[in-house]
This record gives structure tokens, sequence and C-alpha cells, in this order.
């Protein structure tokens, strides 16, 4: 069961590419003692993409183990998180679940962990994903869940992505019971690509 779980920020990430996920698992937080972490290269504000600005709670050196990394898209992850080695360095020395959001995807692609892996993102950016060598990229499917690494197709994929791995580890009836508190309609969470 899982018990900690980060989300990775940097400058210039879509906002509702974590605050989605983060919204998801923290409604199941407190019942079930979930530890979730906000999380970037320092502990200094990180301007998001349409201004929001946050300040994590840990930094990548202060981060403790975890049960899910949880990594988002936007123009950050397609301009610099992807190229940058402390965030790649982190992300190769994660033990536990890796998730994307989006163009997150490329951020794991970068760090090599997506190879052999079925994999999507956000549709404009499938050919970038297609450039790192070993990817199987997956087309026209909104989550691909795998045994270790899940990535979802666009911004709102997040929050199907973080369904279909809540109803994985605590079941459906808590998915769904998620799924209603935040009026969420889509279904595609329940048919995710193995």
């Amino acid at each position: 069961m899982l018990k900690r779980i980060g989300i990775l920020i940097f400058d210039d990430v879509e906002e509702l590419d974590f605050v989605g996920p983060l919204e998801v698992f923290g409604m199941i937080s407190c019942a079930n003692q979930l530890e979730i972490m906000i999380i970037a290269e320092t502990v200094h504000e990180v301007r998001c993409h349409y201004g929001l600005r946050v300040v994590p709670s840990h930094s990548l050196d202060q981060c403790p183990p975890l049960d899910l990394l949880i990594v988002p898209g936007g123009p950050g992850a397609r301009k610099h998180a992807r190229e940058n080695p402390a965030i790649l360095e982190f992300v190769r020395r994660q033990e536990g679940y890796l998730a994307s959001v989006c163009t997150g995807a490329l951020v794991l692609a970068s760090a090599g962990v997506l190879k052999n892996e079925n994999a999507t993102t956000h549709h404009n950016r499938l050919e970038m994903l297609r450039e790192y060598p070993g990817v199987k990229v997956e087309r026209d499917v909104r989550l691909v869940i795998g045994d270790r690494v899940a990535t979802s197709a666009g911004v709102s994929a997040g929050i199907d992505l973080s369904l279909s791995l809540l109803s994985r580890w605590w079941g459906e009836d808590v998915a769904q019971q998620v799924a209603e508190n935040m009026e969420w309609e889509s279904e595609a969470w329940r048919m995710a690509t193995i």
C-alpha cells in the first residue's frame, strides 16, 4: 500500500498536470495516512506556466524514499526539465512506482525509465516521445498503466491517471467515491491500457 507520494514540479510546469493528481490523492490522504509531498530541485518558489507560484515542501536532495513519483508536463518539461541532470538523476533513483502526466513522459523518457515500456503523452508531442529509443509510443489512448510506470495523455488525463492508480491500490469503490466527490464524469480511468 502506498504511504508516500511525491509530485515533482519545476518552472513552467502546467498547473493542472500536478494539481489534478494532488486533488485526487489528497481526498484520501487523511483516511489512509498518506503523505503527499511537492518536490522541486530546491525549496525556493516555483513559477508555474500560468503564473501560480508554489513553494515545494522538499528539495530533490531532501526527499525521502517515495512509493509513487508523479512527473507533470508543460512547457518546462519540454524545454528544460528533461535536460536537467539533477531532475533526471532523481527520477532514475526512484525505486517506487513512476507516473507522468502529459509531457512529463518526456522527462521519464530522458531519464531512461521508459525504455522498453509502452507510453503515451499529449497528442501534439507523440513525435517528441518517439525520438527516445526503445519507447513504445501508444497513440489514441488516454492512459497506459504498466507494472512500474504509468503515463497519460493531455492535461486533464492526470486526473484519470490518478483515479486509475487509486483504483489499483485502494479499490474501485474508493476511486469511484473520489470521482463522485470531484464530480468527475470521465470513465477513462476505468479503461486504462495495460
